[in-house]
Order: structure tokens, then sequence, then C-alpha cells
């Protein structure tokens, strides 16, 4: 069980620096790190596309993630790249609706993901960590929402 706790420490420590959850305190983040998992996604992986259910979602450790929606012509067109530290997918995650864009590697990637039956899991387990990065993650939409509403005025 040593390789566990190790691969524990280190998701412990990349969600403590990807700086989404500063609302949890230092033992907290020890006990997050138990439900979520790490990968590493090939350059041009799909991660997951459009329309898919929404199962699991991630946090971006290292690499580039381009993400794409269908236009009008059927063609996917990037609406954006995401870095380090951005959290994608867990709009589904949080509501249970289809995946609204498709989300692939622009390089290889490494990603903290948490899937929607560990989140859950939190839930019954650890429920005042789990208040707390489900609503980190309100806080990051709703900021992604904001910013979204200021383009469109401008």
């Amino acid at each position: 069980m040593p390789e566990q706790s190790h691969l524990n420490a280190e998701i412990r420590d990349m969600l403590m620096d990807c700086g989404l959850f500063d609302t949890l305190q230092p033992g907290d983040f020890q006990t997050a790190a138990g439900y979520f998992s790490l990968s590493t996604i090939a350059q041009d992986q799909t991660i997951f596309s459009e329309g898919d259910a929404g199962t699991f979602m991630c946090i971006l450790h290292r690499g580039v993630v381009s993400v794409r929606k269908t236009d009008g012509h059927g063609a996917l067109a990037e609406i954006a790249t995401l870095r380090n530290g951005r959290a994608f997918g867990e709009m589904a995650v949080l509501d249970g609706e289809r995946r609204s864009a498709t989300c692939v590697a622009a390089s290889e990637c490494q990603l903290l993901t948490l899937g929607k039956d560990s989140l859950d899991k939190m839930l019954n387990d650890a429920p005042r960590i789990a208040a707390r990065i489900i609503r980190a993650l309100a806080v990051t939409l709703s900021r992604r929402l904001r910013m979204q509403d200021g383009q469109r005025l401008a």
C-alpha cells in the first residue's frame, strides 16, 4: 500500500497547487485526494465529446486542453484553450446534463479527475469537505459566466 499513499500525497500536493480549493483546510486536502485519480492523456486524444454523459470532471495539472463546440455547419470550432490549474467538465458532474463541449489534449496532459460517483461518495463520507469543493467549483463557474457576460456586453 505504500504506492497508494505516495499517489495520494502526489494528488494532495496537486490539489493544493491548483488554487481552486483555497477554502479547504490543510488536512482536508489529504482527505479529498483519496477521491481524485490521476491520469496522463496523449496529445490529440479526446478527453470527452460534446453530448457525452458527464461522469467525471478534470483539473488540468500539466499540459494544454482545447475546448471545441460544434458550429452551425457541424464542424468543431475551438472556443477556448485551457492551461494548468483549470477545472473543466464540472458542469456535467454538478448538474447531470450532457457535455456542452468537446475537450481534446492539445499536448500531453496530466489530469486530476473526480468522478460523479466519487463526488457522491465524498458527500456521504466527508460532507464538509465535499461542500467546500462544490462551492469552489460553483464560484469558478460563476466567475466564468460573469466574464462571458461581460464579453457579450463589450
